[in-house]
Formats: C-alpha cells, sequence, structure tokens
C-alpha cells in the first residue's frame, strides 16, 4: 500500500445526504465515497483498491440554496403503451430546492493498494507511477466532480513532504455520515455509515472493517 494526498477544490459541491428523499441537501464534507471516486476518476484498474484514510476541511463551510430543474422519471430503453421510449423533459421536469456547499476545498489523503492475484505480471510499482504522472500532469480517465457531475472537482498532488497550509480550526459533531455502499451482496447494495468527528478540520475515516463502520 502507498499512500497519496490530493487536493481538491470546486466553486459548488452537494455529497446528498441519503435520508432525504426529494430535495437534495448536502453532508457538510465531502463523504468517503465521494472522495474515493475522485481518485478513481485518475486512475482506476481491476488490481487496485482505494482507501481513503483522512480528510481536511480547507476553506470554511458555506452554504448556498438552489433551485434546479429535474426530471421526474428515469430513463429507459423499453418502451410501452403507457410508458413510450425515452424522456420528454418539457412534460417531465420538476423544480427542486437544492442546500448546496460553496466554495470548497479539502485535502484527500487515500491509500493505494494492489491485488496481484488481479494482475499478476505486475508490480505496485507500476500502478504508483501511473497515478503519479496522471496526478502531476492534471490527468483523468473521467472529469472528477463534487457529488454532482455539474460541480467539476479541479485537482493537484500534493507531494510527500510538502509544507502545506493548516485546515480550517473547526472541531464539530457532523453526525453519522455515508462511508460508502457495501458491494457483497451486488444484487441489494447496502449503505455503510460512521460517526464524522472533525478535529480541527481534519476527519480520521475508519478502516470497512472497523467497528466504527456501521451497516
Amino acid at each position: 500500500m502507498k499512500r497519496y494526498c490530493l487536493e481538491v477544490w470546486g466553486d459548488y459541491a452537494c455529497f446528498t445526504r441519503s435520508e432525504m428523499k426529494v430535495e437534495r441537501v448536502s453532508y457538510d464534507v465531502i463523504t468517503p465515497s465521494a472522495a474515493r471516486a475522485i481518485f478513481e476518476a485518475i486512475l482506476w484498474k481491476p488490481a487496485i483498491r482505494w482507501h481513503v484514510r483522512r480528510i481536511e476541511v480547507l476553506r470554511p463551510i458555506r452554504w448556498l440554496t438552489i433551485k434546479r430543474n429535474e426530471v421526474a422519471t428515469i430513463a429507459t430503453d423499453r418502451a410501452s403503451a403507457d410508458a413510450p421510449r425515452g424522456i420528454f423533459i418539457e412534460d417531465d421536469h420538476v423544480q427542486r430546492s437544492a442546500l448546496l456547499l460553496r466554495d470548497v476545498a479539502y485535502r484527500l489523503h487515500a491509500d493505494l493498494a494492489f491485488f496481484s492475484d488481479k494482475d499478476r505480471a505486475a508490480n505496485p510499482a507500476k500502478y504508483w507511477q501511473i497515478f503519479e504522472r496522471r496526478a502531476d500532469k492534471g490527468q483523468c480517465v473521467n472529469q472528477p466532480y463534487l457529488g454532482c457531475r455539474e460541480f467539476p472537482a479541479y485537482f493537484r498532488r500534493v507531494p510527500d513532504g510538502a509544507t502545506e497550509p493548516p485546515p480550517i480550526d473547526a472541531s464539530p459533531d457532523l453526525g453519522f455520515m455515508l462511508f460508502d455502499m457495501d458491494f457483497a451482496d451486488r444484487a441489494d447494495p447496502k449503505p455503510m455509515f460512521f460517526r464524522a468527528l472533525m478535529h480541527k478540520g481534519v476527519i480520521e475515516v475508519p478502516a470497512c472493517d472497523s467497528v466504527e463502520v456501521r451497516r
């Protein structure tokens, strides 16, 4: 395993709380699953896994309320008499409020784990070099985003031993936060949660098999 650090930032973010059914309300900070997705947007292969270990909040938590047009149904390629193929946005859109974060920035620390049984001809250094090269050049497989695809995330790799500004001086209890999804049963994945305790702008993320992670 090798640990990497990314600084990510963006104008807006929405890490939607799973208990909200209609209106979108963001968690106070980025979730571990959203952080993992940013690393995977730069590099993902069957032989590696990303494990987020720490989240540092670099800017004060600020909120913004907006209204957005969304479609009320899911697009499908199955057509029937009652449900024609495709969606007509003009007939099927709804306006919903969203409580977003604005002007966000984080430092994300994650371990890159290599599984040799998935790529017997390779070694961990191969993937370390690929990730470092891509991250240093700002390259990615797909555009990373901050919770919703319309909120792009900009990133840079923080080199080992680099001197960086400290996170914010805040220590709130953020309550239970989505950790990730448990795909042990791929037909019915289950959400996992953990108690997000921030200490001087830092959230330590437990391991997936820790007793702190609740299913």
